[in-house]
């Protein structure tokens, strides 16, 4: 892999670090600022919102921009929204600096993404996705869990303040290592990639992507809780689980980057069988700490490693959108991340308890294959259909008067 591949990975652990970073937050900020736990996971939301609206917003705006240029422009914003977030004692203010952060961050990952794809043969997409999404699971295994752990020792600010420290070096590395010019070539005219978004294979995988991504946040942005509460340990652990599950999504990440090029198939279909079991098998075993921690490591690694698989394959799908294909991608998994933290706050405000969120996530994956079996279906049909009328013509010109 390029090696400003590897440095465009550094931004996004920082953008990752942040937005999952409120997984070990979330009790700390609600007792500071006064609001309740799901109103304090309404601020992932409220980011993963961001990231719907301005992906596909920003990465039609820079298009035609110098990819350097961009990439530094939202990791400047990115940077002070988080200054802002540290000084703020303002749980409204808060909510704003994570919608703008969330803009920032979308147009990094959007922009990044086709860079990346760009830096590597046509057949590699899988890997470079593989690569860049790297830095958010390393996020997982050491960001959020450092932050968790500077969140219990000195305040959930100097989590955001840590954030925006680790942003310097990542604008730096940009700076330095990223080719400073637009796409190869004039970007085709905007009206044509729309058209190339409209297909429904595209629509398909960006649906199943909301879905898995959905269950993901639904259950980690409640990990925190759901340790201390159900499984019974500490607070002191919440890091450690939290670097659990990041460790099993970098192994997810790096397994799929293997084969989500050649064989995506098996991935998606054994993968997302095994992740919908394995948050049903969490519910039921969360109150044993041997098993919950076990299953944790298990649904970071198929969690990321199915979600990774289909943002290759949306890219695989939207190639006549060169320039717009990673944000879309970015909006529809994002589509997930705000409402999979929204349905768990929600169950959770039910009364139904922390396990509830585990429910749900099954729920959405088992929704995701539900779509997938009905789009499959339909397939079949219209091919067989498209069959019968071939082999009906074919008798009717060679049938002998």
């Amino acid at each position: 892999m390029p090696f400003a591949l590897l440095l465009l990975g550094l931004a996004v652990f920082a953008q990752g670090t942040s937005e999952f970073m409120l997984s070990g937050l979330v009790p700390d900020i609600a007792r500071d600022l006064g609001v309740s736990v799901p109103a304090a996971g309404a601020l992932t939301s409220a980011f993963a919102a961001g990231m719907v609206v301005g992906a596909p917003l920003v990465a039609g705006l820079a298009r035609r921009w110098p990819r350097r240029g961009a990439l530094l422009a939202f990791l400047v914003v990115f940077l002070a929204v988080h200054v802002v977030g540290a000084l703020t004692g303002s749980f409204a203010v808060l909510l704003a600096t994570r919608v703008v952060g969330a803009f920032a961050n979308a147009g990094f990952l959007a922009v990044a993404l086709v860079a990346a794809v760009d830096m590597v043969p046509a057949d590699a997409k899988g890997r470079a996705t593989s690569t860049l999404l790297g830095g958010v699971t390393l996020a997982c295994v050491a960001g959020v869990p450092a932050g968790a752990v500077l969140g219990e020792v000195w305040g959930w600010r100097a989590a955001f303040w840590a954030v925006a420290l680790v942003s310097l070096p990542a604008l730096a590395a940009v700076a330095r290592s990223v080719p400073g010019g637009a796409a190869q070539g004039a970007p085709p005219a905007l009206r044509g990639e729309l058209r190339s978004l409209r297909s429904p294979r595209l629509f398909v995988t960006l649906l199943l992507g909301a879905l898995v991504n959905g269950a993901t946040f639904c259950t980690f942005t409640f990990l925190a809780p759901l340790v201390t509460e159900v499984t019974g340990l500490g607070s002191s652990w919440v890091p450690g689980v939290l670097a659990l599950f990041g460790a099993g999504a970098f192994a997810g990440v790096a397994a799929a980057g293997r084969f989500a090029d050649r064989r995506p198939v098996p991935v998606l279909i054994g993968g997302g069988l095994a992740l919908g079991a394995g948050w049903c098998a969490l519910a039921l075993g969360a109150a044993h700490p041997v098993p919950a921690l076990a299953l944790v490591f298990a649904q970071g690694a198929l969690s990321f490693g199915v979600g990774s698989t289909l943002i290759a394959r949306a890219l695989y799908a939207a190639q006549g959108a060169p320039t717009l294909a990673g944000g879309f991608a970015t909006a529809a998994f994002n589509v997930g991340a705000a409402v999979g933290p929204w349905a768990g706050g929600a169950v959770i405000g039910a009364g139904l308890g922390y396990r509830a969120p585990l429910w749900v996530s099954a729920a959405l994956v088992s929704l995701a294959f539900a779509v997938a079996a009905v789009v499959a279906g339909a397939a079949v049909a219209v091919r067989r259909r498209e069959s019968a009328v071939g082999q009906s013509r074919y008798g009717t010109e060679t049938r002998v008067p």
